[in-house]
């Protein structure tokens, strides 16, 4: 299997930043990490053998990113808007930098896949649901899609939180240009329904009313009650999804 290690310094984020790039043909997937994790914590926990064989035969590219977490969302000092802001940051790190190198690497312009567990899964529907023009859909396992359960359920007025959140913002989407493309994605959400995934599964509820009364297609798979959330699942979710996706060898 082909893999890459890449590190540049972000004009968008004043600080460098590393990934990994697994594969060397397919569909280009951009990974996110869990809350405040590393580029690297997919490959170690085993999601990236878990999806091996699709990137063996070609089938998808892994693009593993860091995350700025302990800057914006996970830190306890910052208040509510100044974390949002902060995300921006992000955003514009992954934007204007992190998808102009994946399009480079893959001599395509195509729209990129988000995905990711836990938090990696907010932030992968987060960036598809902002970003239609660049992403065309997410495999999220077990994430919050409320962005304000990360700010001790915050209720202030800030804008910047407000778009960055998807249960925030997505009911009021109307722009028919954003919405002609979310139905031409694929929009695939798990969770399961054991330990410490309650509130995932209530976000995930709540995500497929939206969409549906928008008459946007999606994929909400609850797994079973025996399904916590933890790595041991995840790594049978991806390549379940990836089949499906793909189909067997």
């Amino acid at each position: 299997m082909n893999r890459e290690y890449h590190k540049w310094h972000s004009p968008s984020l004043g600080q460098d930043m590393e990934l990994l790039a697994f594969g060397h043909a397919g569909q280009p997937y951009l990974v996110f990490p869990t809350s405040s994790g590393r580029f690297f914590d997919f490959e170690s926990n085993g999601m990236v053998h878990a999806g091996e064989r699709f990137i063996e035969e070609g089938k998808i590219r892994l693009y593993c990113v860091d995350s700025i977490d302990p800057q914006s969302w996970d830190n306890r000092e910052k208040a509510p808007g100044d974390k949002a802001r902060r995300h921006n940051d992000y955003d514009r790190y992954i934007t204007k930098e992190v998808v102009p190198f994946i399009h480079g690497r893959s001599g395509s312009s195509e729209r990129i896949m988000c995905t990711g567990v836990s938090m990696g899964a907010s932030h992968s529907l987060l960036f598809f649901l902002k970003h239609p023009d660049l992403f065309k859909g997410t495999i999220a396992l077990s994430g919050v899609y409320n962005f304000r359960y990360f700010l001790d359920n915050y209720q202030g007025d800030s804008l910047d939180v407000y778009y960055n959140s998807p249960l925030d913002f997505l009911p009021n989407l109307t722009d028919p240009g954003i919405l002609k493309q979310y139905r031409h994605s694929t929009i695939i959400v798990c969770v399961g329904q054991g330990a410490w995934e309650q509130p995932m599964v209530a976000d995930a509820i709540r995500l497929r009313g939206i969409l549906q009364a928008k008459g946007v297609s999606c994929w909400i798979d609850l797994w079973g009650h025996d399904v916590n959330h933890d790595w041991p699942w995840w790594r049978k979710q991806l390549p379940y999804f990836l089949t499906t996706l793909y189909g067997k060898s």
